[in-house]
């Protein structure tokens, strides 16, 4: 006969705080750092709008100082390439080169994600939208923004196409139309609908 036990917040927080970290320490591969391996996950999951040093700094918490001369390195060596906005000179966009897009798919964070696999899909729905409830709380409490896809973006519209593009998704925000593979991407212009 098992006893059930209430768990409490703190241990919840706990084991969320250490799975972070044995993730993070399993991230010392292929000659990168964790911090390294953070920006490139970051950047492969980002949509164009949110590549840049300022959106990462903002989405992991981190000075813009510290994030620049990481993204610096990374594109020294050949894992990024930069090109300057059109809109804002003095901003720059980053992208994967094909050597990191193929590096990866040999991620160490794909044991996290193997380890997921353990869940049932309706545990996955359930912790997914926990940790989305508990992210939220914690940005607006911090005033940090909460980062999300233009699928449940108040800014998104669907049906709208400009001549320039054959999209059927726009950007409201921004005025800008969008690839059908951006919209499942991170977006520093994240609002939730609501």
């Amino acid at each position: 006969m098992s006893i059930k036990q209430d768990v409490s917040k703190r241990t919840i927080a706990e084991l969320i705080a250490q799975l972070g970290r044995m993730t993070y320490g399993e991230s010392f591969a292929n000659g990168l750092t964790p911090a390294q391996w953070t920006i490139l996950r970051y950047f492969s999951r980002a949509n164009r709008f949110s590549r840049t040093t300022s959106a990462f700094a903002e989405f992991h918490a981190t000075t813009r100082g510290t994030a620049s001369q990481t993204i610096k390195s990374l594109t020294q060596s050949g894992y990024l390439t930069r090109k300057r906005s059109k809109t804002d000179g003095r901003s720059a966009h980053f992208n994967l080169t094909h050597k990191t897009k193929k590096m990866l798919l040999d991620d160490p964070f794909e044991s996290l994600v193997s380890a997921v696999g353990a869940l049932s899909k309706s545990e996955c729905r359930s912790v997914t939208q926990s940790l989305k409830c508990m992210l939220g709380k914690l940005a607006l409490q911090e005033g940090k923004r909460f980062f999300g896809m233009c699928t449940n973006c108040k800014y998104m519209q669907k049906g709208r196409c400009y001549e320039k593009a054959q999209s059927v998704y726009t950007c409201t925000l921004l005025d800008e139309s969008l690839e059908e593979t951006e919209i499942e991407q991170l977006c520093i212009n994240f609002q939730p609908v609501h």
